[in-house]
């Protein structure tokens, strides 16, 4: 990861850090894509905690002079995404964060197939 990417992660993890976001975890993918040079993956206890925590993010970026590309997601506030470009933040609530398991898929694993999926509990 370059410098800007680092200092863009560094701005969008404490901007979910103010909201109070769970289980925030940085990917470095530069190894696996060119697409994007950081991914976030972090969760929200509630549509409105996960939209608010996405536009913090967004907020935060724009105000040290980043570009926003998109957002996407919040009219459910299940599942926001912000493209920066070169950083992409993903924001969740739990059962969704389980069921697509991002972690693994961009992690540099190989994805397992499991028809059951993971045991998860509504909140």
């Amino acid at each position: 990861m370059n410098e800007i990417t680092h200092a863009m992660r560094d701005i969008a993890v404490a901007a979910l850090e103010d909201i109070k976001g769970k289980d925030i975890l940085a990917l470095d993918t530069t190894q696996l894509t060119e697409l994007f040079e950081c991914m976030i993956v972090a969760t929200g206890d509630s549509n409105r905690q996960v939209r608010a925590l996405a536009n913090n993010v967004a907020v935060e970026l724009k105000a040290k002079g980043y570009e926003i590309i998109s957002t996407e997601g919040e009219e459910s506030g299940e599942w926001v995404l912000v493209d920066a470009g070169e950083l992409v933040v993903h924001v969740m609530l739990p059962p969704v964060r389980d069921y697509y398991d991002l972690e693994q898929l961009w992690g540099g694993q190989k994805p397992t197939f499991n028809p059951l999926g993971k045991a998860w509990s509504a909140l």
